[in-house]
């Protein structure tokens, strides 16, 4: 299965590039059409178009045609996006996107009529920033009203796990490549889907909530509209409230304080949990309606005899709130990063603790 998901996906790449540029009379979309559903976190204010920066932000919307490419300024040319047509969600077409303004055919010799697209962001904000500059149609053709959107909404606040970080890599593979990061497929984007929800991706690989393996920590890092490092754009968190926010924090802390030994004086137990519980209760502030799932795993962090679950169940005892429970993912000794199969288990389990809790 695995397997063929690679060769799925390498072809996907393989069609995106040898498509040419149109050359037929086309329609253009613009970026602020109405008919365009933009879901996450996305600068509107860019001058160069709405900027997609945080992992699993997502374009959708539905037209009529034989064909669709996409016009994207990026910053690096380090990020991939999925385009889906049709409800297809096992066979994206895949996008690497170059440095600057360019157009991206994605499909071709549809059949007339009437065609539904995804487009997500699989990278996270240390790929940079790209400005979404609008759709390329058939002539004649046209953008048609989007589907309804989901009532329910899940925010996730996370690091490398929840952003898929190596997960379409190959087990023996490397954990480092933009290429095999997709958040589409992390425990959190399944989770979502699995529950029918909307979702916003708050994550950075490498961050902490004490430290992290950069200057800038998740209480520094969680309130931006702009996922390019650390940086003074401010999300309106009254533009969108979730039912359920997911924190799966503290790995990154785990190694940076206990093997790496990166603070000087390195806290203590309750330091450690206090520092934890002041992140919980400032998104607590901000949703007080919301439950709160604060989860932790699966990496090493949650090893058997680890103390850092420890530290999430006492700063949630501490709360007594009874809107907030524990979620702990479990470690199977596989250390890089978790694999699309990892994350499907850890859907499974927080997908399950959540209709639970909330009759989903």
């Amino acid at each position: 299965m695995i397997k063929s998901l690679f060769l799925n996906r390498a072809a996907a790449i393989l069609s995106a590039a040898m498509l040419a540029v149109p050359a037929w009379a086309a329609t253009a979309i613009d970026p602020d059409h109405i008919y365009l559903q933009y879901t996450g976190r996305i600068g509107f204010q860019h001058e160069g178009g709405p900027e997609l920066s945080w992992p699993g932000t997502s374009i959708e919307g539905r037209f009529t045609g034989t064909s669709l490419a996409l016009k994207l300024d990026d910053r690096h040319g380090r990020n991939f996006f999925n385009v889906f047509i049709d409800g297809d969600l096992a066979r994206p077409v895949v996008v690497a996107a170059q440095q600057g303004a360019q157009t991206y055919p994605v499909a071709a010799g549809l059949e007339a009529g009437e065609h539904r697209f995804l487009i997500t962001k699989r990278t996270e904000g240390e790929e940079g920033a790209t400005a979404f500059q609008g759709l390329v149609l058939d002539d004649g053709s046209r953008l048609l009203p989007p589907p309804p959107r989901k009532t329910r909404r899940i925010e996730f606040f996370g690091d490398s796990i929840t952003s898929g970080m190596g997960n379409e890599s190959p087990e023996d593979g490397p954990d480092n490549l933009s290429r095999d990061k997709n958040n589409f497929m992390s425990y959190a984007a399944i989770t979502a889907r699995r529950l029918n929800a909307e979702m916003h991706v708050i994550s950075q690989s490498g961050i902490g909530v004490m430290v992290s393996w950069f200057p800038f920590t998740m209480p520094d890092f969680y309130d931006q509209v702009n996922a390019a490092g650390d940086n003074d754009s401010k999300w309106d968190f009254r533009s969108w409230t979730p039912d359920v926010v997911v924190i799966n924090l503290m790995q990154n802390d785990s190694w940076l304080i206990d093997d790496q030994h990166r603070l000087d004086p390195e806290p203590d137990e309750a330091q450690r949990v206090q520092a934890y519980q002041r992140f919980v209760r400032r998104i607590r502030s901000l949703y007080p309606r919301a439950y709160i799932v604060c989860a932790l795993g699966s990496m090493d962090a949650v090893r058997p005899g680890s103390r850092w679950p420890g530290y999430v169940r006492s700063a949630v005892a501490q709360m007594k709130d009874k809107r907030i429970g524990t979620v702990f993912f479990d470690f199977t000794g596989y250390k890089p990063h978790p694999r699309v199969p990892q994350h499907e288990a850890n859907a499974a389990k927080l997908t399950a603790f959540i209709r639970h809790k909330l009759g989903w």
